[in-house]
């Protein structure tokens, strides 16, 4: 009887989650077996591509629906703190990629550009100065700009001024240290750097068909698409990292943890500018306040993207609504993926989230003229000829049980792992590719206990001198680490006063 083939590690999926987690074992454990398996023909194909997704570099800086204000007017920062140290989290190891050499260089993917915030009207503005207060006071936030002065803004965003009501109350606030990121660039650097070393292998237009249990680990049926013919690989550990197409894998396992998990997916959709006249006035990621009712995925922002060197602009998100899980995927991954043990979650989160799905079909039926309004609100003076509209990638929001409604809508990210630690998935959107990083150490402490407080406690220490913890609470700590990082990673020019935090 012919034996499977064996590996220590399957990673379903060749997008920045897999390839991360892929990439961090092998720098913890240089023999580890390990075959990423992705079903379409390259890496960051859907969500990781470069035009699915909004490339800010997500540290709190300007996205306000991570401050969310209390019916009292207070302000509450600790998500935005704590996604800021996880992004700095994400640099750490990117940092160590780069200094090794063999890395490749950090500007094919991130570079640097101001994040601001912008609001109007005078409930928009006591916000953002309420914010700015509490944030600025925080060692994360306190190179923090604010202002409500006009002349000001023209400077930091001077698209956006021109054609204004003089009498329009507004307000702004600005951090220099900023990031675009190209998370299809990343993704593909960090695949090559894999595939560089011994007994890593990716492999591409290969379907996951099957999940069986096996002693201890799992068999893995994979199929490929071209030829139809299916391999069994037996894997002590495997990582369903596939965007939406991890919620039907995760059913697909049967482990006790996945009952209750249903999806919502969620289409976007952004209005381009490729315009030089128009990019070169727009070197910002500028985000605004949800409009009322909407949920809070729909903060629009007008953003410049650097995508292999070239800038354009990107206005939006668009909300959109197709039964399809992936941007490529089947319109029957939604009906497929109901089962006995998610419909009444699924049911309860219909009944209770109407205005979600009245905010959804009010965004598919928007006519172009709808959404140059929406753009010219930030951008009065855009012309229709200068902007195009370009699909986005796939969101599957997670839908899980909840004791009081039933079923409840999340907007984050999950991390779902069998009791055993034999097997995870990753579930959800925003704030994701960011703070990835520190989503796969937590895989790593949940999946392999022992060997994280064991022999890779050293490697991962060398290779995160500051976890997020720490970074929330010791300003000197994280101002060296921050440097350290930026310099590292060429977002600024090395001096006398950051060498000596080199």
């Amino acid at each position: 009887m012919a034996h499977n083939e064996a590996v220590d590690v399957v990673l379903v999926g060749a997008g920045i989650m897999s390839a991360t987690l892929a990439v961090l074992l092998k720098e913890l454990d240089p023999a580890i077996k390990l075959e990423v398996v992705e079903l379409m023909d390259s890496g960051a194909a859907e969500s990781s591509n470069p035009w699915n997704n909004a490339g800010t570099g997500h540290a709190g800086l300007c996205e306000l629906n991570y401050t969310p204000q209390a019916a009292d007017g207070a302000v509450d920062i600790k998500k935005a703190v704590h996604i800021n140290t996880q992004f700095e989290v994400s640099k750490q190891f990117w940092s160590y990629l780069t200094k090794k050499g063999t890395f490749g260089s950090c500007k094919s993917f991130i570079s640097p550009v101001p994040h601001l915030s912008f609001v109007q009207g005078d409930s928009g503005v006591s916000f953002l100065r309420e914010r700015f207060k509490v944030l600025s006071k925080h060692h994360a936030f306190n190179d923090m700009e604010y202002t409500e002065d006009k002349a000001t803004m023209a400077e930091w965003m001077p698209l956006m001024m021109p054609g204004r009501d003089p009498g329009e109350t507004l307000a702004a606030t600005r951090v220099i240290n900023g990031t675009d990121v190209n998370f299809g660039a990343l993704t593909n650097q960090l695949l090559k750097h894999l595939t560089s070393a011994p007994d890593a292998q990716v492999k591409y237009c290969k379907r996951v068909t099957g999940l069986k249990r096996n002693n201890g680990g799992w068999t893995v049926s994979i199929k490929d698409v071209n030829s139809g013919n299916t391999r069994e690989v037996d894997a002590k550990f495997v990582f369903l990292g596939a965007g939406g197409a991890a919620l039907p894998l995760l059913q697909a396992s049967g482990i006790e943890e996945s009952k209750g998990f249903g999806g919502f997916p969620i289409s976007g959709q952004w209005l381009r500018c490729d315009n030089p006249e128009v990019v070169k006035h727009h070197q910002a990621k500028v985000y605004s306040q949800a409009a009322v009712g909407s949920p809070p995925m729909s903060v629009p922002h007008l953003d410049t993207r650097v995508v292999d060197g070239k800038k354009s602009l990107l206005f939006g998100p668009y909300a959109g609504f197709t039964t399809k899980f992936l941007k490529h995927g089947s319109f029957m991954d939604l009906p497929m993926s109901v089962r006995t043990g998610n419909i009444g979650p699924m049911l309860a989160v219909a009944k209770n989230n109407m205005d979600l799905t009245k905010y959804l079909v009010s965004e598919v039926m928007q006519s172009m003229e709808q959404r140059l309004e929406s753009l010219r609100r930030f951008y009065p003076e855009a012309k229709a000829e200068d902007w195009r509209l370009e699909v986005a990638g796939q969101r599957v929001q997670i839908i899980k049980k909840d004791p009081k409604k039933g079923g409840i809508l999340q907007f984050g990210t999950e991390l779902v792992a069998a009791k055993d630690g034999s097997l995870a998935a990753l579930l959800g959107a925003s704030p994701g590719a960011s703070v990835t990083v520190s989503i796969m150490l937590e895989l790593i402490e949940k999946c392999f206990p022992n060997q994280a407080k064991g022999e890779w406690a050293a490697k991962l220490a060398e290779i995160f001198p500051a976890r997020e913890k720490v970074l929330e609470t010791d300003a000197v700590l994280y101002r060296k680490i921050n440097t350290q990082n930026n310099v590292a990673l060429e977002l600024v020019e090395a001096s006398s006063e950051t060498e000596s935090y080199a």
